[in-house]
């Protein structure tokens, strides 16, 4: 890795990191987020970094992977405002996997709308559908097309 990638790379952790939501919004995302990829390409002038191939964003209670993931943010106080994640998505959030080809998270409603045969499972029960908004605060989904197997629990 290049000086001037590592130093870019530090540049946009401290400054996601710091400072990722105010205190109002605190509860949303849990901690300060750290996304790690093989390849990193930040843009301050469009107040964008690129994470490619093999990106892992970790928070104290979620997980996201995906092959590429384009993080906004605002260029007065480093919020994050929006991550698009595109290709091999998968959330992860305590017992729940969701999966799909895309997820756009957008922080003013701390949601993440999936796409691409978005696909949510929790023990033995899964739901399918064509878009999956997961309403994060509420611990909510919204699902179009929908489609739920649910198992039966044996009864002793």
């Amino acid at each position: 890795m290049s000086k001037r990638l590592f130093i870019s790379s530090l540049y946009l952790f401290l400054l996601l990191s710091a400072n990722v939501f105010s205190a109002e919004k605190a509860q949303r995302i849990q901690g300060p987020i750290t996304i790690t990829s093989e390849m990193l390409t930040a843009d301050n002038k469009a107040h964008t970094a690129l994470f490619e191939n093999s990106v892992v964003a970790r928070t104290t209670d979620m997980t996201i992977y995906s092959d590429k993931m384009l993080v906004y943010y605002n260029e007065n106080t480093g919020n994050i405002t929006k991550i698009e994640a595109k290709d091999n998505v998968k959330l992860i959030k305590a017992t729940r996997v969701i999966t799909s080809k895309e997820a756009t998270y957008y922080a003013d409603g701390d949601k993440v709308i999936f796409t691409g045969e978005p696909r949510a499972v929790e023990g033995e029960n899964i739901v399918t559908g064509r878009k999956m908004t997961y309403l994060l605060s509420d611990d909510r989904f919204l699902v179009e097309d929908s489609k739920v197997f649910l198992q039966r629990k044996k009864e002793k």
